[in-house]
């Protein structure tokens, strides 16, 4: 009984291994979008993820026909969510500009592709303010991109 166990676990963790080694960098770049740090100095959407993974590890053995990928990012926006107060302090680029509930729909919804009602549900949230809050965040994206350059320094001082 016991060797037929430890055979099921290591079948599971190589399957697991399999799953992160395939799916791990998309996630990052969802975590890392999520906490709106830059990719190369990211440690809370590291931290984001490796809790995210760690909980799809331990209910592995359930999942029973369920997308992993999809579980996990569950489990990712969930945890951000959750934790979206370490999050709120303005990081810089046009998604650190968004309230941390504009950036999870935002991503969920244009990244991930996650449809409204899945958004609204896994969040929540009534599918209408899904829809209000991913627009609002569209809208302000669009009007960083779109906004003149601030001036520099030189060009206010200059007579």
């Amino acid at each position: 009984m016991r060797e037929r166990e430890a055979v099921q676990q290591r079948r599971r963790a190589r399957e697991f291994e399999a799953f992160v080694a395939g799916a791990a960098g998309r996630l990052l770049h969802v975590s890392t979008l999520l906490t709106a740090e830059p990719a190369e100095a990211n440690p809370r959407a590291q931290s984001l993820l490796v809790a995210a993974l760690a909980s799809a590890y331990a209910r592995w053995g359930f999942l029973r026909g369920e997308d992993p990928y999809d579980r996990t990012r569950q489990e990712l926006a969930g945890r951000f969510a959750r934790t979206s107060w370490h999050h709120r302090r303005h990081r810089g680029g046009p998604l650190g500009s968004l309230t941390p509930q504009e950036r999870l729909v935002l991503v969920l919804r244009l990244y991930e592709g996650v449809p409204e009602e899945q958004t609204a549900a896994l969040l929540g949230l009534p599918v209408q303010r899904v829809r209000a809050i991913c627009a609002r965040a569209v809208s302000h994206v669009h009007k960083l991109r779109h906004a003149p350059p601030a001036p520099s320094r030189e060009a206010v001082a200059a007579p």
